[in-house]
């Protein structure tokens, strides 16, 4: 919760949603994409990713541009305002990461890595059947 309400609130200070911050981190990480890969990664519909990206064009954050090979396709790339913001989150990633697991020695961070990485495979795998356990206590 307190991550996470962190987030949203950054998010809401440069106008963003957490799909568009999405976007724009997936961009700031692969390079420019076409709204089909776009629409593939996020696992979102192509008229939602229009939706995602008319937005972020609209505030500065992306720009269109032809493919260079694909005549049908177009690329959508982070702007100079993209990458500054995106680039900005990177370090703050870094910096935070550091302030939270700077001291704790390498054997204690594999072991956290490795039980924190179980509960979400179990979350993922079955959210439905912990959801109603906690319910029904």
């Amino acid at each position: 919760m307190v991550l996470g309400d962190l987030m949203n609130r950054r998010l809401e200070e440069l106008g963003l949603t957490p799909a568009r911050a999405e976007v724009l981190w997936l961009l700031h990480r692969s390079g420019p994409l076409t709204q089909r890969e776009l629409s593939q990664t996020l696992k979102c519909t192509p008229r939602n990713v229009t939706g995602l990206v008319d937005a972020l064009e609209a505030a500065g954050f992306v720009a269109r541009k032809p493919h260079p090979t694909d005549r049908r396709a177009t690329l959508v790339t982070l702007t100079e305002q993209g990458h500054g913001v995106a680039s900005a989150w990177s370090a703050e990633h870094r910096k935070g990461a550091g302030q939270l697991f700077g001291d704790v020695p390498a054997a204690d961070l594999a072991t956290f890595v490795t039980i924190l990485d179980r509960v979400l495979g179990r979350l993922r795998d079955q959210p439905t059947a912990i959801r109603h356990s906690d319910t029904s206590g």
